[in-house]
């Protein structure tokens, strides 16, 4: 396509958004940069429609956007607003870079991206890439042990075990001492089976003493390896005239499904359609992903309209994500000059 056909494309793309209804080439004729008749109009929208890029509602309606022209205009023709310093200023009084936990931070974010675009925010944040700080073993009863795993990040699991016999407070303290040595500054979704059974066959005498233990121990581990996916604003979507109540509806029922977006797989915002893996018809997601020391460890979405703003949008949700990214990282550098420093 030349330039001209783009340049309509995105003033319809851009009427829509702020109008919500079909455009006709009168409209756009009038929009500063377009300098051409609007039978020439006419003629590049029903190019564009034959490209799969817009569609005509109705015969004699003017035209509105499709999937494939919300992502070309997002990809190439949409203008890259940047936020101001207030704007940056009050997403960061929002995010609350001091809180206690990082599951706290996700969900200030995750409420305040609600809050600020009138739309539902995403979020998930999956413990599995944070490295292990502490296993323990507590005994609670005959027999009976409560195995405790936290990460640096706060996160804790715990499991009750069972075992044919009571342990020795030696061989107590040599399990705790031992899994701290081997198992400290490990990554959660490093810990593997194989893992565990070269550490078993290192403990000598103690292997099958313990070794109900260390099933536990990868037991946790895996536990670590599921995401929480939270809503914010869900509100926001139940009450909008454009989204079906229904869909929104099955989509909060089924929010747990969205955990399979968060992967090692990508590094960069995606947009999805309601066409493409999503329950509610007519909408769109966009998906940012978090990042631990460069690895991808979860993400913030926003779920909103087709018609959404994303030159402002997009802004807001790539600073929360790089923001909380940032800190994360600095949480897991300082975990390690901790170690480090602890011998």
């Amino acid at each position: 396509m030349d330039d001209r056909k783009l340049k309509i494309l995105a003033a319809v793309v851009d009427e829509y958004i702020r109008t919500g209804e079909p455009v006709g080439s009168k409209v756009i004729a009038s929009k500063p940069g377009i300098r051409v008749s609007s039978a020439t109009i006419r003629n590049d929208m029903a190019f564009l429609e034959q490209l799969g890029y817009l569609e005509q509602p109705h015969t004699s309606a003017g035209r509105v956007p499709t999937f494939a022209g919300y992502r070309l205009y997002i990809e190439q023709l949409m203008p890259r607003e940047t936020l101001s310093d207030e704007e940056m200023s009050m997403l960061d009084s929002a995010l609350d870079m001091d809180s206690p936990s990082e599951e706290m931070l996700i969900e200030n974010a995750s409420k305040a991206l609600a809050e600020i675009t009138h739309c539902a925010a995403v979020s998930n944040i999956s413990p599995r890439f944070s490295v292990i700080a502490k296993v323990d073993a507590v005994p609670t009863g005959k027999h009976m042990y409560v195995l405790l795993m936290v990460t640096s990040s706060g996160n804790i699991q715990n499991k009750i075990c069972r075992l044919e016999f009571d342990l020795t407070h030696e061989q107590l303290e040599f399990f705790k001492q031992y899994m701290t040595e081997r198992l400290s500054g490990v990554s959660v979704d490093s810990l593997s089976d194989v893992m565990i059974e070269r550490i078993a066959e290192a403990m000598g005498a103690y292997t099958v003493t313990l070794s109900p233990l260390l099933k536990g121990v990868v037991e946790l581990a895996k536990s670590f390896m599921e995401s929480d996916v939270t809503v914010s604003g869900e509100r926001n979507l139940i009450e909008r005239d454009d989204l079906s109540a229904a869909d929104v509806l099955k989509f909060l029922e089924q929010k747990s499904e969205f955990a399979h977006l968060i992967d090692d797989s990508f590094s960069d915002l995606r947009v999805l359609f309601g066409n493409d893996s999503m329950v509610i018809s007519n909408s769109s997601m966009l998906v940012s992903p978090i990042k631990r020391a460069g690895r991808t460890a979860g993400a913030l979405s926003l779920i909103g309209p087709m018609r959404l703003d994303y030159s402002k949008m997009i802004p807001y949700l790539t600073y929360l994500t790089e923001k909380i990214s940032e800190i994360l990282t600095e949480n897991t550098e300082e975990y390690r000059l901790i170690t480090i420093d602890d011998g």
